[in-house]
């Protein structure tokens, strides 16, 4: 079984996100030859095996196979569904700084501070084997930040809203499963239209950190970043 395409790859873009939904009990061998492959867990249980290493697949989990890695999936009784990110050779590749990891349990990830109140938790980075990309956890309290863009790619998946996305002139809403692209530098800004922390599931290329952020000169000038 492949992946079902949620935001399909880029020409200019080494980034793209699909679904995957296995049955209960079902077992998949998994592989790609040229694209790293970040995953997160939805719903459901398993395992991944990769080589001799085995990690345990739960809710909120994050999983990487590492391109020309024979990995294989084994479902529990619930099912499972994942997200699939993958980057392309073409990404730029982070040095290495720390030992590879297989699976990233939810509790796992940290938590730092970004703009404001905001915060984020790494999945999978140069930290922890991944070169080519990052994958991690956005934690937006009610309300929205300032007009803002990133130097990376990026796309991004909402696993409950409500949300509302901002680009110039346009906006759209964000429910459960929304799904979008941002390319470098383009100024955007995310939204939490809820009475409650709102958490969205981002991968972005070249790896690094979350907080990267740029302001526009006319919002610097007003805004500041809290202690």
């Amino acid at each position: 079984m492949r992946p079902n395409p949620r935001v399909p790859p880029a020409d200019d873009s080494p980034l793209a996100l699909a679904e995957l939904a296995l049955a209960p009990g079902e077992e998949l061998a998994f592989h790609e030859a040229r694209r790293d492959a970040l995953l997160y867990v939805v719903e459901g249980s398993g395992s991944v095996t990769v080589g001799e290493e085995r990690g345990e697949l739960v809710p909120g989990a994050a999983a990487l196979v590492l391109a020309g890695e024979e990995a294989s999936f084994s479902v529990g009784e619930d099912g499972l569904e994942v997200l699939v990110a993958t980057v392309g050779p073409e990404a730029d590749r982070h040095a290495p700084l720390g030992a590879r990891e297989l699976v990233v349990a939810p509790d796992a990830a940290g938590s730092e501070r970004a703009t404001g109140a905001r915060s984020f938790g790494v999945f999978f980075g140069p930290h922890n084997g991944c070169t080519r990309a990052t994958l991690f956890a956005g934690r937006i309290p009610p309300g929205k930040a300032p007009w803002h863009y990133h130097l990376y790619d990026e796309i991004v998946w909402v696993p409950e809203g409500p949300g509302r996305l901002y680009l110039g002139d346009e906006s759209t809403e964000l429910g459960p499963g929304s799904a979008f692209r941002l390319r470098p530098r383009q100024v955007h800004i995310v939204e939490n239209a809820g009475d409650r922390e709102l958490t969205i599931i981002g991968i972005f290329s070249p790896a690094g950190s979350p907080s990267a952020a740029y302001l526009e000169p006319h919002v610097a000038a007003e805004y500041r970043f809290a202690g």
